[in-house]
């Protein structure tokens, strides 16, 4: 995940890599060392995770009213989209790949029937929920998102900025500066 150096100046840059849930407090730590209104860039690189992490990041980022620009640099499918969903700004290169899909039922345990029914309208409840809260904070029609999501699709980042959802980085553009020595 991010690496933090008391000497940095600027934003505070985390990075959002991997399994959402396999690094739930490290992230959470990173985004409660912005001070409150304070800015951080997100660069995603992420297949998503568990549905409450995605809440949970959300909610860090939204109610400490972080001015985040969040980046995706290669992936950001699944629960990472709603983190990503929270930031300010949203920049995407042609290349980056979203995953919109509904949330996917797991369980590893041995549950009794009224438990499994139990869990089976709370997940009900909280896909609905979960939709409409990305639609939200994603600025986008929910029948737009429902398109998307059911039965799941792969947007790249070139539709994801055409939606007008996010701005597209030039990679020939940074690539041309690059190589002609103004980096």
């Amino acid at each position: 995940m991010g690496k933090t150096d008391e000497k940095h100046e600027g934003p505070l840059e985390i990075a959002v890599v991997g399994d959402l849930s396999e690094h739930e407090s490290e992230l959470c730590d990173k985004l409660l060392e912005v001070e409150p209104g304070g800015e951080c860039i997100l660069y995603f690189d992420s297949p998503g995770g568990s549905s409450y992490t995605a809440i949970s990041l959300l909610t860090l980022i939204a109610i400490r009213h972080l001015n985040a620009t969040g980046i995706v640099t290669g992936e950001c499918s699944s629960a990472a989209l709603w983190p990503l969903a929270a930031c300010q700004r949203r920049l995407v290169t042609p290349n980056s790949v979203l995953l919109f899909h509904p949330m996917r039922w797991q369980s590893e345990e041995q549950v009794q029937r009224l438990e499994a029914a139990e869990w089976s309208r709370h997940f009900s409840e909280l896909e609905e929920n979960m939709d409409q809260l990305l639609a939200d904070f994603l600025g986008l029609p929910l029948e737009k998102l429902v398109l998307w999501m059911k039965p799941g699709r792969y947007v790249s980042g070139q539709e994801f900025a055409a939606a007008g959802l996010a701005e597209l980085i030039d990679l020939k553009a940074l690539a041309a500066r690059t190589f002609s020595g103004q980096a």
